[in-house]
């Protein structure tokens, strides 16, 4: 991808039939800027069928249904507020017509605090009802991680009777109010928390409610990592995809959107406390397991450019997608070291029976999902980026370093079955043979 301008790869995934590769780079612009490119290649010919900008690049892409797939772009709107915008995109973009859509815009969120949107994923809610492992909930040895469901009534605050019931009527009262604080001296606000402020009472008003639909298998669920309160990602955010937005027919912009209506609310939002370095589905898709370095317990962010420090011990929080709660204790064993603004992104994966991560420390982990205990610690030279399961074989693990080597392993199960001397053949077999000459 040199010859495109890329910088470096950093992510990849098949489709899910393997025909196609969707490759996610970081493009260097004019003036040394950097932002994100995706690109699609065919696995039949190893053609470069189509490249898509996405910004910014650690939103990474995925696919979405096997011929399209998903991208972010950013637009900011002031010092620390912008909106990010996700795009359905055709992975076979030279079209017969220029009336048929190749791109449509998705999603647009709001954006607080210096955040954005990184990390897509997409879940299939399809196996939801038929995991290949269920797991209980158990014992969290501790506060479990706060859920806010935004589809219904419990995290909404209750309408003040004395604003006016438009939209807009309720913006003009919440700015008046707020200014008359100000003026009064009754508010003390730094120029962050003011901006802050007027987006979210602007965004009041300009704001798509949840989707009210009823359960759809045919239903997906992207997943993000975002945040509220500082640039660190500390929550994840999910938006059901309905199945009528799979296809990029019909209008391109602002499909089902009022002409006041802006942004996009999340249905769901998970808040981690702390800084989330990683997250990887169950192949059932049921499962969501996150790589979090946790916040100072009782910390408050007080300047949204100055998240508080995080711990060197990661947890794997693990999350059932169906029910919207955090299952079992957290995995740990692995640790990090690097501070808030250098914090890079560690991959993990999941199989049947394991999950596996890297890790800082020089090494890569595998735990055993059912019983939450570590298995092994794998050895490298430096930092370890990626891990993998074989899709075939869950015993064979692929582990990539900083040290510039991509290592496998084999359980010893596996090892012990490869390293069997074969039979001898039966001695009748012999003496017949020799017989017939």
């Amino acid at each position: 991808m040199r010859p495109y301008n890329w910088s470096y790869t950093q992510f990849s995934q098949f489709n899910q039939d393997d025909s196609l590769l969707l490759a996610s780079g970081v493009f260097l612009g004019p003036h040394n800027s950097s932002s994100g490119e995706i690109a699609v290649i065919s696995l039949d010919s190893f053609a470069l069928l189509s490249r898509v900008r996405n910004k910014p690049y650690d939103v990474f892409g995925c696919w979405l249904t096997e011929t399209s797939l998903i991208s972010g772009n950013l637009h900011r709107i002031g010092d620390i507020t912008s909106c990010s915008v996700l795009w359905l995109n055709n992975a076979f973009q030279d079209v017969e017509s220029e009336n048929v859509n190749v791109v449509k815009r998705l999603f647009k969120i709001q954006n607080l605090n210096a955040s954005t949107i990184r990390t897509v994923m997409v879940a299939d809610c399809s196996r939801f009802d038929s995991p290949d492992l269920l797991l209980d909930a158990g014992d969290q040895g501790g506060l479990p991680c706060r859920v806010f469901d935004l589809g219904g009534d419990s995290e909404e605050e209750a309408p003040d009777p004395g604003l006016h019931t438009s939209g807009s009527g309720r913006v003009k009262e919440g700015l008046r109010r707020m200014w008359d604080n100000v003026l009064d001296g009754h508010a003390q606000l730094t120029d962050c928390a003011l901006e802050t402020k007027v987006a979210e009472l602007l965004a009041q008003g300009h704001t798509k409610p949840p989707a009210c639909s009823d359960a759809d298998t045919r239903n997906k669920y992207l997943i993000f990592t975002t945040g509220c309160l500082t640039y660190s990602p500390h929550q994840i955010g999910i938006k059901q995809i309905l199945p009528h937005q799979m296809t990029t027919a019909g209008p391109v912009l602002g499909e089902g959107r009022g002409s006041d209506a802006f942004f996009d609310a999340l249905d769901h939002v998970i808040d981690v406390h702390g800084h989330i370095i990683g997250m990887g589905l169950s192949p059932d898709n049921r499962y969501l397991y996150v790589n979090s370095r946790a916040w100072p317990p009782g910390s408050v962010v007080v300047d949204p450019m100055q998240p508080p420090p995080i711990a060197e011990e990661i947890d794997l929080l693990v999350f059932d997608l169906k029910t919207m709660r955090e299952v079992k204790r957290a995995l740990r064993a692995h640790h990090a070291y690097t501070p808030n603004d250098e914090c890079f992104f560690i991959f993990l994966d999941v199989s049947r029976d394991f999950v596996a991560s890297g890790a800082e420390d020089r090494h890569g982990y595998i735990w055993d999902r059912h019983y939450n205990i570590c298995l092994a610690k794998l050895r490298h030279e430096d930092v370890v980026n990626s891990v993998v399961f074989s899709p075939q074989e869950q015993e064979l693990l692929l582990t990539a370093s900083d040290d510039a080597t991509i290592k496998a392993w084999r359980s010893p199960r596996t090892v012990r079955v490869l390293q069997a001397p074969r039979p001898r053949p039966r001695p009748f077999f012999s003496w017949f043979a020799s017989r017939r000459r």
